[in-house]
């Protein structure tokens, strides 16, 4: 079956799913973004992706191109004409398609809008999990708004692909202090020698993200200890645990940073429990 993409208005076959040459998002990456988690057909913390998705259009001042309903209903008949039972549902939002000029275009400019879904090999992911994976740290180069869901994300593809160089899945970005700010793709949490679940605090420097939120509700709710803050890459390496956590992931634990193991180099029970539990504490929609 040929994958399906929602454009402007459109459900069309991916092939012929354009956007134009002139568009933001392609010349200066001027737009936002989602990534929604599907589980048995349904969205997964549609209500807190959507919040996310207004914060970010507010702070560049690109206009919502629909309603909250008339979205809801697109994300969903795009998920059901991709036939996607497990995976993901991915949104993207731009300034719109303007004479190429660096200053916001004019008023009354139209937004772009696209979406898509695929489908995630469940067994693969699973049997990732059990594995755990392998993270190495590299500089954060990133701009300095990176709260905002931007698709200006070419730091996060150099991180990324520096990552894969060195047999790893996932890269950790470290700032001027030597501490974890968050992963190209995903927030970092370490557990500490005493148990204690750490991960960075929200700000302009980490991306909020929805999995981050319910896995911190899920500790208040069973009472674990918990510190929102910076943690250093020499606080990592000593960790009893590590795992990042993600919309399209959910909890993955780290089996190793740098190539030295994380505790004793198997995934940690905190985290398995974690990724366990998570969809009983997640919001289906």
């Amino acid at each position: 079956m040929s994958r399906i993409a929602y454009i402007n208005g459109r459900y069309l076959p991916r092939s012929a799913a354009k956007v134009s040459v002139e568009d933001r998002g392609f010349q200066f990456a001027d737009g936002v973004y989602e990534v929604c988690e599907v589980r048995g057909g349904r969205l997964i913390d549609e209500r807190r992706h959507m919040a996310r998705l207004d914060r970010s259009l507010n702070e560049l001042r690109i206009a919502r191109p629909m309603s909250p309903a008339a979205l809801a209903i697109v994300l969903r008949e795009t998920v059901r004409l991709n036939r996607v039972r497990d995976g993901i549902v991915y949104l993207q939002i731009t300034r719109g398609e303007a004479r190429r000029d660096f200053a916001f275009p004019p008023g009354g400019t139209t937004p772009s809008m696209v979406a898509m879904a695929r489908s995630t090999d469940v067994v693969g992911l699973e049997q990732l999990a059990a594995d755990g994976i392998a993270v190495v740290t590299v500089p954060d180069i990133r701009w300095s708004r990176v709260d905002i869901k931007s698709v200006a994300l070419l730091p996060n593809v150099l991180a990324k692909q520096a990552a894969r160089d060195r047999d790893a899945r996932e890269a950790w970005l470290v700032d001027a202090h030597g501490r974890v700010t968050e992963g190209a793709s995903s927030n970092a949490w370490i557990v500490s020698r005493d148990g204690k679940l750490i991960t960075h605090p929200l700000g302009r420097d980490i991306l909020a993200g929805i999995t981050r939120s319910v896995v911190i509700d899920v500790l208040k709710v069973q009472g674990l200890a918990f510190e929102e803050r910076a943690f250093s890459v020499e606080e990592a390496y000593a960790a009893r645990e590590a795992f990042v956590t993600s919309a399209s992931q959910t909890v993955l634990p780290v089996v190793s940073i740098d190539g030295r193991p994380v505790g004793n180099g198997a995934p940690g029970l905190v985290a398995g429990a974690l990724r366990r539990d998570y969809h009983r504490h997640a919001e289906i929609a």
